[in-house]
C-alpha cells in the first residue's frame, strides 16, 4: 500500500494495487526507445498477460509559455489507462485540479483517458530563479505505469531596451552597408525583421538586402531607392519593440564632364574651355567637383591684336596710384578712431572692456591700494581683481577653441591688459544666507555643507554647481541688470526635510532644489538643471513641474507638453535629466502621474558590503534608488560611513505602476562554506514605498554567515525582480578580506572645478562670438538662414514657439547649450552648426576689425 501512496494515486487506487501484488509485479525501470527514461511496474507473466498493456501516451504535455497572467493548460492522454495523474517539479498535483475525460477506444476496445491541468503564473513565480517549472504525466493500467516527457512552462517576457541599435549613416552610393541590430533579451527569444520607411524589408523580394544570423542587415550595393530610415523590429508572443530609426543617406559625389571644344583666340591672345559638374551631378549631399569649372590658356593667331593706345596707358597707370592713395588716407583714419576708442575704453574697465575679454585662464592677484579708481560699482562687499591677459578675440590653436571656417569671427587683434573687479563672497560662507533667515519659507536651508553652493554675481553672470549631483545654476549674461550686485544660492534638499504631498498615482522624479533668493529682479531665465528618473512618454505620464510659494504651498507652474507655453518657465526634458528656464527663483520639483499601467520610473539597484570583516556574519545591502547622480551620492557618503564598499556594477531597473511589490532574493550560496540567515525565499520592498520617491536609502539586507574566519570568497546570485514586471540580477565573486574591483563605477569625492564660476569663465563661448551670433541669427535670415535653422541643426526644434515668445531666441539656444554641455562641451560641433547656417548667407558672419 505504501507503494502506491508514494505515486500518489490515493486511497482509491487499493483495489486495482491488491489485483497487480496478486499478478505478482515487480519494480524496475526501463529505457524509452527515444532516450527518456521511464519508471514502470512491470508483471510477472502469468497467463493472458502482455507488455503491450503498459499505458502508452497518445498525447503528450509540450513546452508552453506564460503570457502575462494568463494560465496554461497541460494536457495528455494514454491507454490503455486507468488513472492518469500531473507531477510538477517533484510534487504531485492535487487531485481536484485534473480535468479528466474518459472515453473508449472504439478499435480496441481498450480504456482512453484524457487529463488536463491548468498552470498560473503565480505558481511559476514561487520557484523564480531556483529552477525551472515542469511537468510530466504519469499513466497507470494493470499492467503498470508509464511517464511521459517533461514539459517545461516558463514565464513570456520581452525587455524594453535593445542591446544594441543601429546608427545612422552616410555612404557613397554603390558602397555596402551593414546595420547592426540585437534585439532585447527574452523568452522565447525574439524574432528579427527591418522596416525600410516603415514598408517591409523582404530579402526574397530585393536580393539586394540580407540579414544575417546575428540580425544585422546588409545592403550589398547602396542605391538612391536605399536612402530613408531603417527600424529595426523584435517581436516575439508578449511584446513587439522597435528601435530607434537609423537614417541612412546614399549619396553621390559629383563627377567632371568633359572638357568642351577651345574657343576662338581672343583678343588678350588667350583662349578656354569649360566642364560642368554634371557627370553625375552630387546628389543628397554627395562632394562637389573638385577643380577648375573653366580652363585658359595663351594662343598666338595673325587674329590676335597686340596694339595699344599710349594715352590709355597713362590714364590706367594714373588711375592705380590715385586709388592706392586714397586707401593709405582711408587706414590712417580708421587707426586714429581705432586709438581714440581704445583710451575710452580704458577709461571705465568694468562695465565694457571686459565684455570682449577674458577668454584666457583667470589669474586672481590682491587689490592695490593705487588702482581703487577703477571700480564703477561701489558694492558694500570686499573686492578681488581678476586680471586678463592675452588677446581680445580668442586664438585658435588650441584643441576647444571655437573655430568657424567660414567668417571672420577670429581675426586676431593686439594683446592688451583688462582688469575686471568684481565683489567677492563674503569670508562666512552662510553670512548671506543668514540674512534671509527671518523669512519662514528659508528656514530650513542648510548652513553650508556639500550639498549647497553660492556666489556673487553681477550683469556678466555666472554658474553654480553641486558636484556630483548633476544639479546646477546657469545665471545668463545681462540675466542680472547692470548695476546690481545678487548674492545666489543653490540648495540640493534632503527628502525627509521637505514637505512634498502626493495625491494619487503621483511620484517624485527629481531631487528637490532651491535656488535663491526669491523675489530677486532678473531680465533674462536663468537655467536650473537636475537628473530626472522617468522614462518619458505622453501616452504613460503627465508630467508637471511645481514650485514652492512663500507660504508654504506646492503650485503647478508648468505642464509638460501642453501646447499652450508659460511665460515665466520652460523645461527641456532629455533622457536623464530636465533644464528649467524660470524668470522666478525658489524651490523646484519635477512630479509625475502616471496614466497607465505601462508608465516606469528608473530605479539604480546599488549592492554594498563591508570592506572588512572579523567575524563570522557578513551583510550584504541591495539599494534601491532613484536613478539621480545626488540619490547615489547619499548613499555612498553613508556607505562610507559604515565602511562599506562596491561590490557590483550597478544596474537599471525599470519599476512599473502595477502595484506589484519588489521582490529580492539571494541563491546559489555555497553550502559548505556560507550559510544564508534568511527564513524566506525572498524579501519584498512594497510597492509605494518605492513608487512615492519620497523615501530615501530604501534597501534589503542579506546576512551570510560563513562557517570559518578563513573563508574569504564569497560566490553568490542576487536576483531583483518586480512581480509581473522587470528584473536584475547579480553574479556575486570576490574576496571579501581584499578591496572590491568596482570603485571606479562610484562619483569622485571632489569634481573637477568650482562650485561658483562667476563672468566669462564660466562659460564655453567666448563672450565677442556670442554676440556676433545672437545679433546674425536673431533677426530673419535670406534662405532661412536665421535661428530657427540653428535650432534644427540642435534638435531643438520643437522649442521654436518658446524661444519665439523671448527678445532673443538665439541667446536662449545658447544658454541651453552651455547648460547642457559645460564643462565638456565639444565647441566645434557648435561651430559645425553656427557655420552649417552660415553657409545659407554668405554675409552672416562678416565682421570688422574695428568690431572686434
Amino acid at each position: 500500500m505504501a507503494l502506491w501512496q508514494q505515486l500518489g494515486a490515493g486511497a482509491r487506487l487499493g483495489t486495482r494495487l491488491w489485483h497487480v501484488l496478486l499478478a505478482g509485479t515487480i519494480l524496475t525501470s526501463h529505457i524509452h526507445p527515444n532516450g527518456a527514461q521511464q519508471s514502470a511496474t512491470v508483471p510477472i507473466p502469468v497467463p493472458g498477460s502482455s507488455s503491450d498493456l503498459l499505458p502508452h501516451f497518445l498525447l503528450e504535455p509540450e513546452d508552453v509559455y506564460i503570457v502575462k497572467n494568463k494560465p496554461v493548460t497541460l494536457a495528455c492522454k494514454a491507454t490503455p489507462a486507468t488513472q492518469i495523474y500531473f507531477k510538477c517539479n517533484g510534487e504531485w498535483v492535487h487531485q481536484g485540479d485534473h480535468i479528466i475525460q474518459r472515453s473508449m477506444n472504439k478499435t480496441t476496445g481498450l480504456p482512453l483517458m484524457e487529463v488536463r491541468i491548468d498552470i498560473s503564473r503565480q505558481q511559476v513565480e514561487k520557484i523564480f530563479g531556483l529552477e525551472e517549472y515542469w511537468c510530466q504525466c504519469v499513466a497507470w493500467s494493470t499492467s503498470g505505469t508509464t511517464k511521459s516527457q517533461k514539459a517545461y512552462v516558463r514565464i513570456a517576457y520581452l525587455r524594453k531596451n535593445f542591446e544594441q541599435e543601429p546608427l545612422a549613416k552616410e555612404v557613397s552610393i554603390e558602397q555596402g552597408i551593414v546595420l547592426p541590430c540585437r534585439p532585447p533579451e527574452g523568452i522565447p527569444p525574439a524574432e528579427v525583421e527591418w522596416l525600410h520607411n516603415e514598408d517591409l524589408v523582404d530579402p526574397a523580394l530585393d536580393p539586394n538586402f540580407y540579414i544575417t544570423l546575428e540580425h544585422s542587415l546588409v545592403v550589398k550595393q547602396a542605391r538612391l531607392a536605399d536612402t530613408g530610415n531603417y527600424t529595426c523590429v523584435a517581436k516575439n508572443i508578449v511584446a513587439r519593440r522597435r528601435s530607434s530609426p537609423a537614417a541612412v543617406t546614399v549619396y553621390v559625389p559629383g563627377g567632371w564632364s568633359t572638357w568642351s571644344m577651345w574657343s576662338v583666340c581672343g583678343a588678350d591672345c588667350t583662349h578656354w574651355r569649360s566642364r560642368e559638374c554634371s557627370d553625375p551631378a552630387p546628389r543628397n549631399g554627395g562632394d562637389e567637383c573638385q577643380g577648375p569649372e573653366l580652363e585658359t590658356r595663351n594662343c598666338t593667331s595673325e587674329l590676335c591684336t597686340h596694339g595699344t593706345n599710349g594715352s590709355e596707358d597713362v590714364a590706367l597707370y594714373v588711375g592705380l596710384i590715385a586709388v592706392a592713395v586714397c586707401l593709405v588716407l582711408l587706414l590712417l583714419v580708421v587707426t586714429l578712431v581705432y586709438c581714440r576708442k581704445k583710451e575710452g575704453l580704458d577709461s571705465d574697465v568694468a562695465d565694457s572692456s571686459i565684455l570682449t575679454a577674458g577668454f584666457q585662464p583667470v589669474s586672481i592677484k590682491p587689490t592695490k591700494a593705487d588702482n581703487s579708481h577703477l571700480l564703477t560699482i561701489q558694492p558694500d562687499l570686499s573686492t578681488t581683481t581678476m586680471t586678463y591677459q592675452g588677446s581680445l578675440c580668442p586664438r585658435q590653436d588650441g584643441p576647444s577653441k571655437f573655430q568657424i571656417g567660414n567668417g571672420h569671427l577670429l581675426s586676431p587683434l593686439g594683446s592688451g591688459r583688462h582688469t575686471l573687479h568684481h565683489s567677492s563672497p563674503s569670508a562666512d560662507p552662510v553670512d548671506f544666507v543668514s540674512r534671509f533667515s527671518t523669512q519662514s519659507f528659508f528656514r530650513s536651508l542648510p548652513r553650508g555643507g556639500a550639498n549647497m553652493a553660492y556666489g556673487t554675481f553681477n550683469f556678466l553672470g555666472g554658474r553654480l554647481m553641486i558636484p556630483n549631483t548633476g544639479v546646477s545654476l546657469l545665471i545668463p549674461p545681462d540675466a542680472i541688470p547692470r548695476g546690481k550686485i545678487y548674492e545666489i544660492y543653490l540648495t540640493l534638499h534632503k527628502q525627509e526635510d521637505v514637505r512634498l504631498p502626493l495625491a494619487g498615482c503621483q511620484t517624485l522624479l527629481s531631487p528637490i532644489v532651491s535656488c535663491g533668493p526669491p523675489g530677486v529682479l532678473l531680465t533674462r531665465p536663468v537655467i536650473l538643471a537636475m537628473d530626472h528618473c522617468v522614462e518619458p512618454n505622453p501616452e504613460t505620464w503627465s508630467l508637471r513641474l511645481k514650485k514652492q510659494s512663500c507660504e508654504g504651498t506646492w503650485e503647478d507652474v508648468l505642464h509638460l507638453g501642453e501646447p499652450v507655453p508659460s511665460e515665466l518657465f520652460h523645461c527641456q526634458l532629455e533622457p536623464q535629466a530636465c533644464y528649467i528656464f524660470t524668470e522666478q527663483l525658489g524651490r523646484f520639483a519635477l512630479v509625475g502621474e502616471s496614466l497607465s499601467m505601462a508608465a516606469s520610473k528608473r530605479l539604480k539597484l546599488v549592492l554594498f558590503a563591508p570592506t572588512t570583516c572579523t567575524g563570522l556574519e557578513y551583510d550584504v545591502r541591495v539599494y534601491c534608488l532613484s536613478d539621480t547622480r545626488d540619490a547615489l551620492k547619499e548613499v555612498v557618503q553613508v556607505e562610507k560611513q559604515m565602511g562599506g564598499q562596491l561590490i557590483g556594477v550597478p544596474r537599471i531597473l525599470h519599476f512599473k505602476d502595477s502595484y506589484h511589490n519588489l521582490r529580492l532574493s539571494i541563491h546559489d550560496v555555497p553550502s559548505s562554506l556560507w550559510k544564508s540567515k534568511l527564513l524566506v525565499s525572498y524579501q519584498e520592498i512594497p510597492f509605494y514605498h518605492l513608487w512615492s520617491g519620497l523615501q530615501p536609502y530604501l534597501h534589503c539586507t542579506f546576512t551570510l554567515e560563513r562557517l570559518s574566519t578563513s573563508i574569504c570568497q564569497l560566490a553568490c546570485k542576487i536576483w531583483i525582480w518586480q512581480v509581473e514586471g522587470d528584473g536584475q540580477s547579480f553574479n556575486i565573486d570576490f574576496n571579501i578580506a581584499k578591496d572590491a574591483r568596482f570603485s571606479d563605477w562610484l562619483p569622485p569625492d571632489n569634481e573637477a572645478g568650482s562650485p561658483a564660476l562667476v563672468g566669462p569663465s564660466a562659460f564655453k563661448i567666448p563672450f565677442l562670438i556670442r554676440q556676433k551670433i545672437i545679433s546674425s541669427l536673431d533677426a530673419p535670415g535670406a534662405r532661412g538662414a536665421d535661428w530657427r535653422a540653428l535650432a534644427q541643426k540642435l534638435h531643438l526644434d520643437s522649442h521654436l514657439s518658446f524661444f519665439a515668445s523671448k527678445p532673443s531666441p538665439t541667446a536662449m539656444m545658447l544658454n541651453l547649450w552651455e547648460a547642457r554641455h559645460f564643462p565638456n562641451g565639444n565647441l566645434n560641433q557648435l561651430a559645425a552648426a553656427v557655420a552649417e547656417v552660415g553657409k545659407q548667407d554668405s554675409s552672416l558672419f562678416m565682421v570688422s576689425e574695428a568690431e572686434c
